[in-house]
């Protein structure tokens, strides 16, 4: 009998070229043969009776080890043009892998070669829900060290898993929106939710569900929360990510936030600076598990 969760394939997907071409120049020595020893792989798992399609990456093998910390990635995007391929899940989960992390990323419910429809925020929630279960099941994976990134949609999903999960020792958001009760139906990110809604009585109610500034409190207090955002995001306003840390700040739930000047909706020409924050907060959090940052007002 099948479970969520369920690996149901796996076959190996070479890093492309020009992926690796790019890392040789931009990483170190040692981090680019980190990178260029990771294995990726295209998965397919189960859930709620759907085949779902995703990626996989194991870190560099390391003998002394017997357990690895591992990272769920939540994508952004929307449609299939938002699905992972080769490139984007090397340039993401690939990364994360270098770094020590057993990586699994979802396409999500009707995009990138898996079944169902595309909900962006519904029940395709429980597609990366899932894929805590598919991590605790590889022997190799320490189910007591697991992190949680999400980038622009990803992220507000990562939100919504923190609502209900208490699995996660850190987690990281990307450009993340978090109202859709409060902004301009005009907007680019509120026509892209509306879009995917079916049923115009519910959409107050389907609004607050993705709207993690109006659950802040009641997200996970032991998951520390890397918020980060670029100043000049076009397609998230900033000011979701502000306003959602004043929430957290009242809530007393730890987090870090970082506004990068003028960066676009995927920190483009930041990357350095914003890869080497999800490193350290994943590294302090999930791989070394010490102790959670200090919340409320310091000083005067």
């Amino acid at each position: 009998m099948m479970h969520n969760g369920m690996l149901l394939s796996i076959q190996p997907v070479p890093i492309p070229h020009t992926i690796l071409n790019m890392k040789k120049r931009t990483l170190s020595e040692q981090e680019y043969k980190n990178f260029s020893a990771v294995q990726l792989f295209s998965i397919t798992y189960h859930n709620q009776g759907l085949t779902i399609a995703g990626y996989l990456a194991l870190p560099p093998a390391d003998q002394s080890v017997e357990t690895y910390p591992a990272i769920i990635f939540n994508r952004g995007g929307t449609g299939p043009k938002g699905a992972l391929t080769p490139e984007s899940a090397a340039m993401y989960i690939a990364l994360y892998a270098s770094w020590g992390y057993v990586v699994a990323a979802s396409q999500y419910r009707g995009s990138g070669g898996s079944e169902g429809f595309e909900e962006w925020g519904g029940n395709d929630i429980e597609d990366t829900k899932a894929l805590l279960q598919l991590l605790i099941s590889l022997p190799y994976v320490d189910k007591e060290r697991i992190g949680l990134i999400g980038g622009s949609r990803g992220g507000m999903m990562a939100l919504m898993m923190l609502r209900s999960m208490n699995n996660f020792k850190a987690a990281v958001t990307i450009g993340a929106p978090t109202y859709f009760h409060d902004i301009p139906k005009d907007s680019y990110i509120y026509k892209t939710f509306a879009h995917y809604q079916d049923s115009k009585e519910k959409i107050k109610q389907e609004e607050l569900k993705r709207s993690a500034v109006t659950f802040a409190d009641e997200l996970c207090k032991t998951t520390p929360l890397l918020v980060l955002h670029g100043t000049g995001d076009k397609r998230v306003d900033p000011m979701h990510s502000f306003t959602l840390c004043i929430a957290l700040q009242k809530a007393n739930h730890p987090y870090k936030l970082i506004m990068y000047e003028n960066a676009d909706h995927i920190l483009a020409g930041r990357r350095d600076e914003s890869n080497q924050e999800i490193y350290s907060w994943m590294n302090t959090y999930v791989k070394e598990k010490k102790p959670l940052p200090k919340v409320g007002p310091h000083g005067a």
